[in-house]
């Protein structure tokens, strides 16, 4: 759970109240792109608390290009915005150009909105250039009374980018990136897991008769979707958890090696 002082979460639950009557309207009358770039400032400023002439910009270019809307903070742009008209259905499509933007110029994060819907992707300086929807959100559908719906939107908010290296958002792609299925999947085909089953199965049922081979094969073959366990997903996560694994392996029998006595001197 994050940690949002009660400021902040005033200022939150002041925000939507006022602008998710705001968009609703936009919404439904159809307002131009232009417009809605002007909406979405002004969420920026009452909602996620940024400055409109210190943080906000739409004249920062990239190769001579104009992004829509630009955050600055401590003289750098951790942030771009690609606004899309209200109304309009958000496609991957048009974070191409952002992408290509936060690329170029070596920024990590770039939301997609049009006003209600908020997608916000990591840029990964990959060979190509990856794009990774860290997660989205329907500010229409916040609810402010819920913690965790509050958390979505706070994850963009002026205090989510401290002054140190990592944001509240770097944290919580670390989290998107652990806690998932492809991840978990992996965890429990290791040979603890699958040990700690078998312990727990002769427990529940002393008479049963399971080797740990038996149980592996079961959880991969017949408990697991086929997309758990391949793919590049897959493949990425089994290379993760073993990295994990065997520095585990190594920092225990670092471990016992500090704590074997050590031999007596011979006078």
């Amino acid at each position: 759970m994050v940690n949002i002082s009660v400021k902040v979460k005033d200022r939150l639950i002041k925000g939507l109240k006022k602008y998710q009557p705001i968009l609703t309207k936009a919404c439904s009358t159809d307002i131009n792109e232009s417009d809605t770039v002007t909406i979405i400032t002004d969420m920026l400023c009452e909602i996620f608390g940024y400055d409109k002439y210190e943080n906000i910009t739409s004249e920062y270019a990239i190769k001579k290009t104009y992004c829509d809307i630009a955050i600055k903070l401590n003289g750098k742009v951790p942030l771009l915005i690609e606004c899309k008209a209200a109304g309009i259905d958000l496609k991957d499509d048009h974070i191409r150009q952002a992408t290509n933007y936060a690329a170029d110029a070596g920024i990590e994060w770039v939301v997609l909105s049009n006003g209600s819907d908020w997608k916000i992707y990591k840029i990964l300086f990959a060979k190509p250039v990856e794009k990774q929807l860290v997660y989205e959100f329907n500010i229409l559908e916040i609810n402010s009374k819920k913690q965790n719906e509050l958390e979505m939107v706070y994850y963009l908010c002026i205090e989510a980018f401290s002054k140190t290296t990592k944001s509240a958002l770097d944290d919580l792609h670390i989290q998107k990136q652990t806690l998932n299925r492809f991840v978990i999947g992996q965890v429990l085909l290791t040979d603890a897991a699958v040990d700690s089953m078998k312990k727990l199965l002769h427990k529940l049922y002393p008479e049963l008769k399971a080797t740990s081979e038996e149980l592996y094969c079961i959880i991969r073959n017949e408990i697991f979707k086929r997309e758990i366990i391949e793919g590049e997903q897959a493949e990425d996560a089994y290379k993760k958890v073993a990295k994990q694994v065997k520095l585990g392996q190594a920092q225990k029998e670092k471990a016992a090696k500090q704590e074997k006595p050590k031999e007596p001197v011979g006078v």
